[in-house]
């Protein structure tokens, strides 16, 4: 199944391994494709933190980069969504990536 347009490779890695692994109804590919577009965005908000450090200057003083609060929450979104759609995470996440889609045990159909 094609991937979504604008998804980056993660997000793409993500679908990808989902649809060849298991079979979707259509609402469910909403939701896998939200998946996708936050797993892109972690990893964005991650390459930011990454090039500006963890820490910013402000004339305030020093403050926590604002995009590690906002990956922790996306973090959050992903967990939701992954846990919705009862689909293990990616190598990057767990220990396997291959497994059982919940009560499912992978294809439906």
């Amino acid at each position: 199944m094609a991937a979504p347009r604008g998804l980056n490779a993660p997000g793409r890695r993500l679908w990808d391994v989902s649809t060849t692994e298991f079979e979707w109804a259509e609402h469910e590919l909403a939701l896998l494709e939200e998946a996708c577009r936050v797993r892109d965005r972690i990893v964005q908000l991650d390459a930011a933190v990454s090039a500006d450090g963890l820490m910013l200057v402000s004339p305030q003083g020093p403050r926590v980069h604002p995009a590690v609060g906002e990956a922790r929450q996306q973090r959050l979104v992903l967990a939701r969504l992954l846990a919705t759609l009862q689909i293990p995470g990616l190598d990057d996440d767990l220990p396997s990536a291959r497994g059982v889609r919940g009560v499912y045990g992978g294809r439906r159909g």
